[in-house]
C-alpha cells in the first residue's frame, strides 16, 4: 500500500516585541526617505523581534508545540524533526537537535536544512520522500524559523526587512495524496550577494573579521528582480509538470513573503487570481525561512484553504536556492 505524506496540522509563533516602521524612521533619519521607499516597495509596515536573550531554537519551540497540539500528538510521538533556517543557534551542532531537547521529543531523530528561505518547501519534500520510503516513520515535524535581526548590525538599513518568527507543520502518512510533487532550482553564481561571510571555513571568525562586520549578515549586491519574477513562475510550472496537473488547477499558492508586488506580478504571469494566494509581510515583516509556513498557518486560520485544495509552496533563498512543493490538503 502506498504511503503519502499529508499535512495534518500547522502552527506558528510571532514574538511580542514590535518594531514599527515609525521606529525605524527615527533610527535611519540620516537616510531621508529610506523607510518610506522600502515600505512602498515591500508593503512591510512592521516586524516583531524576539528578546535579546533568545536563540533561534527558542523561537521555534512555541510553533512546534502548537502544531503538535493541533495534531493531537505529544513530543514523544515525533519520529523526526526537520528544521530549516539560515540563522542557526550555532554553526554546529544543528539547531534541530537543540529544538529536540527543548521540546522533549526523546524518540525523534533530527537534521537541519540550510537553503535559507527555500528551506521549508525543501523540508516538506524531504519529509514526504522519507515517509513514502520508510514505514517506521509516522510523525514528522517540519519547522521553518528565522531570527536574522539578531545577526544584523543595528545600523544596517536592511534590518528593515527582518522579522523574527517560526512556522511548523506535522506530516503523517496517508493512503492518498497528500504530497503530490516537488521541484527545485538554483544558481550559485549569486552566492556572494548576501550572507554571513566570516565564521565558517572560508574565513574563520577573528577579531579583525568581527570588527569589520563580516561575522554579521551583510547585503553586498542587489539580486536582479527577475530571479523571482521569472524564477517563481518557472518553478511553479516545473512542480505542475512533475505532478501532472495544470497551473490552472492550483487552488492556492504561497510564496516567499518579501515583496507584495513580486507576488502580484507572479500570480499574473501564472494566470491565477489574487484570492488564491496570501500575504503576511505587511503585519509581520520578512520572516525568511519561516515565512512560508507562517503564511500557510495564517491562511488556514482565516479559512482561505479548504480540505482537498491543491496548494503549491514556493520558497526562494539567498545563494540562490528555490524550492517548490505541491500538496493536496487533508
Amino acid at each position: 500500500m502506498s504511503r503519502f505524506a499529508t499535512i495534518v496540522s500547522t502552527g506558528r509563533y510571532i514574538p511580542e516585541i514590535e518594531v514599527s516602521n515609525d521606529e525605524l524612521r527615527q533610527r535611519f533619519a540620516h537616510i531621508p526617505g529610506f523607510v518610506d521607499k522600502m515600505e512602498e516597495s515591500s508593503a512591510i509596515r512592521t516586524r516583531w523581534w524576539a528578546p535579546a536573550s533568545w536563540a533561534t531554537s527558542d523561537v521555534a519551540l512555541p510553533a512546534a508545540r502548537q502544531a503538535l497540539e493541533r495534531a493531537g500528538r505529544q513530543a514523544k510521538d515525533v519520529d523526526l524533526i526537520i528544521l530549516g533556517t539560515d540563522s542557526p543557534d550555532y554553526i554546529t551542532p544543528a539547531t534541530s537537535v537543540v529544538l529536540q531537547h527543548k521540546l522533549g521529543a526523546i524518540n525523534a531523530g533530527t537534521f537541519d536544512v540550510g537553503c535559507a528561505c527555500a528551506s521549508f518547501p525543501t523540508g516538506l519534500a524531504i519529509a514526504a520522500g522519507m515517509i513514502a520510503a520508510n514505514p517506521s516513520l509516522r510523525t514528522v515535524l517540519v519547522v521553518g524559523v528565522y531570527l536574522m535581526h539578531k545577526l544584523a548590525a543595528p545600523t544596517d538599513p536592511t534590518i528593515f526587512f527582518y522579522g523574527d518568527g517560526a512556522g511548523a507543520a506535522v506530516l503523517e502518512p496517508a493512503t492518498e495524496p497528500g504530497f503530490v510533487a516537488s521541484a527545485s532550482q538554483a544558481d550559485g553564481s549569486y552566492h556572494a550577494h548576501w550572507g554571513i561571510y566570516a565564521g565558517g571555513t572560508f574565513e574563520p571568525a577573528t577579531v579583525e573579521a568581527a570588527q569589520a562586520g563580516r561575522t554579521m549578515v551583510r547585503f553586498i549586491e542587489r539580486y536582479p528582480p527577475e530571479i523571482n519574477h521569472e524564477g517563481w513562475p518557472r518553478l511553479v510550472r516545473k512542480v505542475a509538470a512533475a505532478g501532472s496537473f495544470k497551473v490552472a488547477d492550483i487552488d492556492f499558492a504561497i510564496f516567499t513573503q518579501v515583496r507584495k508586488a513580486s507576488i502580484e506580478l507572479v500570480m499574473g504571469d501564472l494566470g491565477l487570481p489574487m484570492n488564491r494566494t496570501h500575504m503576511v509581510m505587511e503585519k509581520w515583516g520578512y520572516t525568511g525561512s519561516a515565512c512560508v509556513p507562517i503564511a500557510l498557518d495564517d491562511a488556514l486560520e482565516q479559512g482561505k484553504i479548504r480540505s482537498g485544495d491543491l496548494v503549491v509552496f514556493i520558497g526562494s533563498g539567498v545563494g540562490y536556492n528555490q524550492a517548490g512543493a505541491a500538496f493536496r490538503m487533508s
